[in-house]
């Protein structure tokens, strides 16, 4: 029992808080970390914005009429909310459901594979990001009337 009491103890790592005004700003977060925060608000986002979906879904194919009323809310706007606004709800609806879907597929391949290497999850998830957005512009174009 002396033996122990009487050794060195060897000195351990010394961990600090982070300070978030002067840690944060230079912390570069890899894609796959980017790709996590993105899935996680892209489920909220569809979560939060359900009401809208349902509105949209119901409206259009209700009746002729509803399906007038829901193609002149996105032209005209609704009340004080321009049109435009009504476009961009839709957008961030596309885009959160089309990230959620690609980092859904994405995690799904790697639990399937046991692909967990640094490389692919990096590689994996800018393709994620790159199709997530891509496809985003393309379905964004089309409801804005680019094409």
């Amino acid at each position: 029992m002396s033996e122990i009491a009487s050794s060195p103890r060897t000195q351990r790592p010394e961990f600090r808080n982070i300070n978030a005004l002067s840690d944060l700003p230079t912390y570069r977060l890899p894609p796959a970390g980017w790709v996590s925060i993105l899935h996680r608000v892209s489920g909220a986002m569809m979560f939060l914005l359900m009401p809208f979906i349902i509105w949209m879904f119901d409206t259009s194919l209700s009746s002729e009429f509803s399906f007038a009323r829901f193609t002149s809310a996105f032209g005209a706007g609704v009340g004080f909310v321009p049109g435009w606004f009504f476009k961009l709800v839709a957008l961030a609806i596309l885009w959160a459901y089309l990230h959620h879907f690609i980092a859904g597929i994405r995690h799904l391949w790697m639990d399937i594979n046991h692909a967990v290497s640094k490389e692919f999850g990096r590689s994996s998830a800018i393709v994620t990001l790159v199709l997530s957005l891509g496809l985003t512009v393309i379905l964004g174009a089309k409801l804005f009337g680019l094409y």
